[in-house]
């Protein structure tokens, strides 16, 4: 079997994503909460903490700044950690998978169903968060709106790397590598909190050829400031190609775990 060898899925992958929102749903002010605490608690201790120490980030008040950074951040974040722990547990602790596999859904239905359920995740989260930067007025509209549809997209690409994590980790522990090594780099290094203008070259050209989060971040900066940006269709092509890349690798890695 080759890693990069395309799925066979039909529609009945999203009797998988059903039944992880009718999950989702049960318990759904739990999931809500964080979500809307979290850019919050961000927002007052970045953007108005240090942005008092800041005046102008790249021509807008640092609060404005970091706002789609944020968002970005809440995108990677969700489904990110929906694709390795929660779905870390589903496979071997709840064998959800197992369960869901003596049905007629193939396993490549299985894993696509979780991937699918990942980005859902990103699109919840940032449906949540809008309105939290809105009330603020630090975004722009209607500009912003179009972040909704595009979060699906990199959360599907967070969705399958956090996935390519599941099927190479032994233990539930072995996901703590990934959240340090690549998540906090991404974090720190992606344009979130500074320009990467101010950084040295090798790692402003490290960030854009290997850090997701980095063209996230560019294409939602510019959602929500509502400027034109030539980035823009580079990032997004940029993204969509290594979506599809790591979509098809972490079907058939996980397929390979799982037959074995």
């Amino acid at each position: 079997m080759s890693y990069f060898d395309v799925p066979k899925l039909t529609s009945s992958l999203w009797k998988v994503w059903f039944r992880n929102k009718d999950v989702f749903m049960k318990t759904f002010v739990v999931n809500f909460i964080p979500s809307f605490m979290q850019p919050l608690l961000y927002l007052f201790a970045f953007g108005y903490g240090v942005g008092n120490s800041i005046d102008v980030m790249e021509g807008v008040s640092y609060i404005r700044f970091i706002a789609p950074a944020l968002i970005a951040v809440g995108i990677m974040n969700s489904s990110f950690f929906e694709c390795t722990f929660g779905s870390y547990v589903r496979m071997y602790y709840q064998k959800t998978f197992d369960a869901i596999i003596a049905t007629p859904l193939s396993i490549e239905e299985v894993i696509a169903g979780e991937l699918l359920w990942g980005a859902t995740k990103s699109v919840i989260n940032t449906v949540i968060m809008l309105p939290v930067f809105a009330i603020f007025g630090i975004i722009e509209f209607p500009s912003s709106f179009l972040i909704i549809p595009f979060s699906f997209l990199p959360g599907l690409l967070f969705a399958a790397i956090g996935m390519c994590f599941t099927a190479i980790s032994p233990n539930i522990d072995s996901l703590n590598y990934p959240s340090f090594l690549f998540i906090t780099p991404m974090f720190l290094f992606s344009g979130t909190f500074f320009s990467l203008s101010l950084m040295p070259d090798f790692i402003r050209y490290l960030a854009l050829a290997v850090l997701p989060l980095t063209h996230v971040v560019i294409i939602i900066r510019s959602l929500t400031l509502a400027q034109s940006n030539a980035m823009i269709p580079i990032s997004f092509v940029w993204i969509f190609l290594v979506t599809l890349i790591f979509f098809v690798l972490s079907v058939n890695l996980m397929k390979k775990r799982l037959i074995v």
